[in-house]
């Protein structure tokens, strides 16, 4: 069980937790999540950390946006009250989340960090996101995501 299950199950959360066989050639985490679970790809979001101020000694937060899209750091900044933001180095995001990359979920990490999810969660009752590791996705109601996480919800995916 991982910390990001632990998390949803103490809130009450119902969840569906659904493992595959990851292959550790493939570094398109939420799409090989989509295609062996058998789900829209629309309906996976993948967990990126950045650092608010645009330098590395910044303050991180986490982004949740669809893995077919990409992430507006503008967008995701301004969201969070900056004005400028950068991708958190895969290192670092590792070590504040106590997740490892593809793997890393929006719920349950080491470090409670500032959240914003794409406004296109809003369409979906349900979604697909990491649940903690690779070859582990949990299926959340994004109401549930956003409560739990205590998330902005913006437009920060195009």
């Amino acid at each position: 069980m991982t910390p990001a299950i632990r998390v949803a199950e103490a809130a009450g959360i119902e969840i569906g937790v659904h493992h595959y066989e990851h292959d550790p050639t493939n570094h398109q985490y939420g799409l090989e999540a989509a295609e062996s679970l058998g789900v829209p790809v629309d309906s996976v979001f993948k967990t990126l950390i950045i650092d608010l101020g645009g330098s590395p000694g910044s303050r991180s937060a986490i982004a949740v946006i669809p893995v077919s899209k990409t992430l507006s750091l503008k967008a995701a900044a301004a969201a969070l009250g900056h004005k400028t933001a950068t991708m958190t180095n895969p290192e670092k995001a590792e070590r504040i989340t106590g997740y490892v990359r593809g793997g890393i979920s929006p719920l349950g990490t080491r470090t409670a960090l500032e959240t914003v999810v794409d406004l296109s969660t809003s369409s979906l009752e349900r979604l697909y996101c990491s649940g903690g590791k690779r070859g582990l996705d949990i299926c959340i109601g994004s109401h549930d995501l956003v409560r739990l996480t205590n998330a902005k919800l913006a437009a920060i995916a195009r």
